[in-house]
């Protein structure tokens, strides 16, 4: 699980819905709507699956402001309620990305949750517009741009952003190209709609739903447009809902997501005792590690197997990042530090197979570049790396670079949706308070938008993903029994 996030993840003007077909709030004359045909429930694709899990498609617009036109799927995948009489409704599982899904969900993490929870709610997974197997968006890039030193800009050993735009540039002419009418319709506001559709077709008047990394922003966004039809909202390692930036603030948040996180990874590795230290204490840990990366900016070493083949400062600091994510993890990163010093490499890192990567990757265009406009400018980018090297320089820069989005020839359809404090008081955020993905600060911000909606549980804990993950005790126990009994803290609460 925790691994689908990371890859998925390496990658709000108010809620004025262009052609939205169904309305914010339902009117008390307002005609029923159709009832949608049954599902046609069929084994699942895929080995290692609960023998309960089924799947289905849904239809849905590809362009929700023509409800009546060219129709995509929506891949789902479900496991009902373990126990009829108890059972309230459907908890849908929202994935991170984007480029993720949760298809797999039902069989994998939801059956972490406690019995209650599994007895109350059928367990639900899709796949996002454009992820296969639902409708699937391509946009052929070259292997070498599917790299992750690629897809977020790092910029170049001087501190350039020119190689950056080169590849955004790259990115989105190939996208535009081969991506089809579909690309342009990826967004944020049209997976809530899809999701909408899918609760329809499932047959439930409300949906419950566990939302996790950038799935929190999905699901707030849901909630934003459908407050009426969301039972009980748990929203799991939160995002910035800022409307002026989307994905570009989730960007630079990993300033500070790693600064906060960096100090636990220096403890942990200059301990006596520990297999993989790495210095005496953790002051050390963080110069050496920037010495490290700074030496090999100047002489990278051969790298066979990994994208790119040799590991360089950038792929030093892209090897930090991803295994911050999990305190599990720590171990990797220690390990490609000792073996840089000594003038070797650590085994490459595994890499789902190149078809996965090319969907995910477009998808997560898709949806960040037509959430949002980015800026265009060359010269604003190179400044704002120009200071982020200087105030933090275990990332680089990287954080404000420009990525595919500074080049995208598509306008946004509709502004990003802005999420408020209007709708019923259901939604619980779960938070880690060192998180290098979607770091606190930015989870209180979605807290101050949702207001009275919503209750915070912060959790004394490190790594991304909390609920049942890199969380603790206390938070488990607190969403747990809000899923279970719809009992939530009186006010924010802080899980020590």
């Amino acid at each position: 699980m925790k691994q689908i996030t990371r890859n998925a993840s390496l990658l709000a003007a108010s809620a004025v819905l262009v052609g939205l077909a169904v309305p914010l709030t339902a009117s008390a004359d307002e005609p029923p709507a159709a009832v949608p045909p049954a599902l046609a429930w069929t084994d699942c694709e895929g080995s290692g699956l609960d023998p309960r899990q089924r799947c289905a498609t849904v239809d849905v617009p590809m362009d929700h402001s023509d409800p009546d036109g060219r129709t995509i799927e929506i891949a789902v995948s479900r496991i009902p309620a373990e126990k009829p009489s108890a059972r309230r409704g459907t908890l849908l599982l929202i994935p991170g990305g984007p480029g993720g899904h949760s298809l797999r969900d039902p069989s994998g993490k939801g059956q972490q949750l406690p019995q209650k929870v599994r007895d109350a709610y059928d367990l639900v997974g899709f796949a996002p517009r454009g992820m296969a197997p639902s409708t699937a968006v391509d946009c052929e890039l070259d292997p070498a741009d599917l790299s992750m030193t690629k897809r977020l800009p790092w910029p170049g050993t001087d501190g350039s952003v020119a190689g950056n735009l080169a590849t955004a540039r790259r990115t989105a002419e190939a996208c535009a190209r081969n991506g089809g009418e579909l690309i342009r319709h990826i967004s944020t506001a049209n997976e809530a709609r899809d999701l909408d559709r899918v609760r329809a077709a499932l047959g439930e008047r409300k949906i419950s739903a566990w939302g996790v990394s950038y799935g929190t922003y999905v699901g707030a966004v849901y909630s934003q447009l459908f407050p009426h039809r969301t039972d009980r909202i748990v929203l799991d390692s939160n995002n910035d809902p800022d409307p002026t930036r989307v994905t570009r603030g989730w960007l630079a948040a990993f300033e500070t997501g790693v600064e906060d996180n960096f100090p636990e990874f220096a403890r942990w590795a200059s301990r006596p005792g520990n297999p993989y230290r790495v210095a005496g204490t953790p002051a050390e840990v963080r110069s050496g590690f920037l010495s490290l990366a700074a030496r090999l900016d100047r002489e990278p070493l051969p790298w066979p197997g990994a994208n790119p083949p040799r590991l360089d400062g950038n792929a030093l600091r892209q090897t930090m990042l991803t295994n911050l994510y999990d305190p599990d993890d720590y171990p990797v990163l220690a390990k490609a530090i000792l073996a840089a010093r000594k003038g070797t490499v650590p085994p490459a890192p595994e890499s789902p197979p190149e078809s996965v990567l090319q969907n995910a990757a477009a998808v997560g265009v898709g949806t960040i570049c037509n959430d949002v406009d980015w800026p265009k400018s060359a010269a604003a980018y190179q400044r704002d790396v120009d200071e982020s090297r200087v105030t933090h320089p275990l990332t680089a820069g990287m954080p404000r670079g420009p990525m595919v989005c500074a080049a995208w020839p598509f306008t946004p359809k509709e502004p990003a949706v802005r999420v408020t404090d209007r709708g019923p008081s259901n939604i619980l955020l779960v938070q880690n308070e060192r998180d290098v993905a979607t770091p606190l600060s930015g989870a209180l911000k979605l807290r101050r938008a949702l207001g009275d909606r919503a209750v915070m549980v912060t959790v004394n804990s490190t790594g991304h993903d909390a609920y049942l993950a890199n969380g603790n005790a206390c938070g488990d126990r607190t969403v747990s029994r809000f899923l279970a009994t719809g009992k939530r803290p009186g006010s924010d609460l802080y899980c020590a």
